[in-house]
């Protein structure tokens, strides 16, 4: 006579089901463990060169910075060159120097805007040009600053829509900045220079009714009449 079979609970079950999947479990790390161990120390590597590249990144950062500090004054009183070359008798690092050993860092970057300011005021504007494009800016108003950069390099070296657009973008990047009327009036006088005199005077326009009280709006009605014509 057949006994009637036994009424599994639902504990069993649930208990049944961890024995199954723990045994899965072992089964396959003891075939795959090599494979495990190795991508379990890749990662581990992987790991443990972001937090050295951070912490390095971080060094580099100071390092930078402090180079800015040494060289600020000679960026405030006008002398470029120096600022650029430093002063290797004096052990002082020069911004080329600066971007060179650092340039990845964000102090680094700092050094590279202003290495490309420096060759901007000596009248280097391909070497400017470059070192503005390969900028990062870590706000808006370090983006406006390296859109005019470039704006004035094109303008230079008479690439004037280009210079026009860069000065434009230099203008949309923080609608607060204070340059943005000097910024839109460079905009429109390049977009002149180019022969693209109704974008010009759209220009002109817009900072006549926006900028009303700056000393460019004040001018702009002169060039639209001028251009105008």
């Amino acid at each position: 006579m057949l006994r009637p079979s036994k009424k599994i609970t639902r504990k069993e079950l649930k208990e049944d089901k961890l024995v199954t999947t723990y045994s899965l479990v072992t089964s396959y790390y003891e075939k795959n463990k090599r494979t495990i161990s190795i991508a379990l120390l890749a990662t581990l590597l992987v790991i443990a060169a972001i937090v050295v590249y951070v912490r390095n990144r971080a060094d580099a950062s100071e390092k930078a910075q402090a180079g800015l500090g040494a060289i600020s004054s000679y960026i405030d009183n006008g002398q470029y060159q120096t600022a650029i070359d430093g002063i290797p008798s004096r052990n002082i690092q020069g911004l080329r120097a600066i971007v060179e050993n650092f340039g990845s860092s964000p102090g680094g970057e700092l050094a590279r805007f202003q290495l490309a300011s420096a060759l901007l005021a000596l009248g280097k504007y391909d070497e400017a040009l470059e070192h503005y494009k390969s900028f990062s800016p870590p706000n808006a108003l370090l983006d406006a600053g390296r859109r005019a950069g470039l704006g004035t390099c094109y303008e230079a070296r008479k690439e004037y829509e280009d210079a026009a657009a860069e000065f434009e973008k230099a203008a949309a990047a923080d609608a607060t900045d204070p340059r943005v009327p000097e910024f839109l009036h460079n905009a429109a006088r390049n977009y002149a220079a180019a022969g693209e005199k109704e974008q010009a005077v759209e220009i002109w326009k817009r900072l006549k009714k926006s900028h009303a009280a700056s000393s460019y709006g004040r001018d702009a009605e002169r060039y639209i009449v001028q251009y105008s014509l």
